[in-house]
Order: C-alpha cells, then sequence, then structure tokens
C-alpha cells in the first residue's frame, strides 16, 4: 500500500466519503488510463492525453484560483491558495510536455473532439465558481484528489518525450482530508461539496471517454 493510501485508508465523515467516492469513481478506475499507464501505449495516444489535459487545465485563471475567488469557506483559504500555487508548477509541467510531445495526433472529427473538452471547460467554470455553499471547494478538492491518477500517465508520456518529471505540486491526501473535515460543518455545506466533487469527477471521466474514442478512430490500441 502506497503511504497516501495508507494515510487515508482509515479516514471516515465527509473526508471518508469523499475519498471514497475518487477511489470509486475517479480517473484511476477508467479501464483506458489504466491501458495508458502500462507503459506499453503508443505515443500518439499519451500525447493526445497531455494535449487534452492541457486544454481543460492549462488555462488562467484555473480551477482552483475560481474556486479560491468564489469559496465562501473561510477555512479552505489556505489550502486554496496553497493548491493554486501548486497547480501553477503542474500547468507549466503540462505545457512543456505538450511541447515535447509534438502536434495534436490526428484525429477524425477533431472538430466535435474541441467541442466537447470547450463543453466539459465550461461547466468546470461553473462548478468552480458556484455561488451554492460548499459546491467550488467540493469540486477543487476532487480534482486535488484525482489529479495523480492522470499526473502518473503524463509521467510516463515525460519518460518517453525526454522530460524530466517534476514533484507533483499538490497538496497530499491527507492533508486534503484534514481540510474537508474542517469545510463539512453542517450538511448542506456536505452535500454541496459532494455534488461539486461527484461532477468534476464525471468531466475526468467524460474526457477520458473522449480519450478512449478517438484512440479507437485513429486505429486499434
Amino acid at each position: 500500500m502506497k503511504p497516501e493510501t495508507a494515510r487515508t485508508a482509515g479516514l471516515s465523515g465527509a473526508s471518508g466519503t469523499l475519498v471514497a467516492l475518487v477511489a470509486a469513481d475517479g480517473s484511476a478506475t477508467h479501464p483506458y488510463l489504466t491501458r495508458l499507464s502500462s507503459g506499453i501505449a503508443p505515443l500518439r495516444d499519451l500525447g493526445d492525453l497531455v494535449h487534452q489535459i492541457c486544454l481543460l487545465h492549462a488555462r488562467h485563471p484555473d480551477l482552483f484560483e475560481q474556486a479560491a475567488a468564489h469559496s465562501r469557506q473561510p477555512a479552505a483559504a489556505e489550502w486554496l491558495a496553497q493548491s493554486a500555487q501548486g497547480f501553477a508548477a503542474e500547468r507549466a509541467y503540462l505545457v512543456r510536455l505538450v511541447a515535447a510531445a509534438g502536434p495534436l495526433p490526428s484525429t477524425p472529427g477533431q472538430a466535435a473532439s474541441e467541442a466537447a473538452v470547450t463543453a466539459q471547460r465550461h461547466a468546470l467554470d461553473m462548478l468552480a465558481q458556484s455561488d451554492r455553499n460548499g459546491c467550488a471547494d467540493g469540486t477543487a478538492i476532487a480534482l486535488a484528489l484525482d489529479w495523480p491518477a492522470i499526473r502518473a500517465v503524463l509521467d510516463i508520456l515525460a519518460g518517453r518525450v525526454g522530460v524530466d518529471p517534476i514533484e507533483n505540486q499538490l497538496p497530499p491526501a491527507f492533508e486534503t482530508a484534514t481540510v474537508i473535515d474542517v469545510l463539512a460543518g453542517s450538511m448542506s455545506v456536505e452535500r454541496a461539496m459532494a455534488f461539486g466533487a461527484q461532477q468534476m469527477l464525471a468531466q475526468h471521466r467524460g474526457l477520458i471517454d473522449l480519450l478512449e474514442a478517438r484512440a479507437s478512430a485513429r486505429g486499434k490500441y
């Protein structure tokens, strides 16, 4: 068991609920991401992933910055500031990987793919800017907890294209779990956090579904 897993395995309450949600519905459980993590995935498929993730997340303001501006939870302020700073480094890493991976692989239906990612980005913007108390926080928390699964594939790509991986700059899961329990002071806030988290995870899984469909359109993977 990884150290991070060991430190979060016994969680209960709101943190246990959100960590379990990510474990059940997060990117790591998607079969296509598992294929990309195998170490034998075609370079074009890994390159496609980094291009699409870059379109979704490597922008300013990013999801953490938007959540920090719209959160109504003072207890989340320090965690969101730390996460925003860390994700700025992650965005820079994404840009380096896109440059090293080369052009977006030619794929049938490119215009429809771009429209789908634009719609996902809009959905994440709405979640991160929600006025519902706890929704923006839950959205950001889910991204932080789900990011390591995506980051693992990015690091595989880095090794294939000669880019030195950097350490994941987001707060560790056990710190995030502590923040979750502090924030979940009422059932309404806890429900809003869970809603934001569920919707963020759905967008990631939708993106991976799109990547799988694009790989299939290019030929068998």
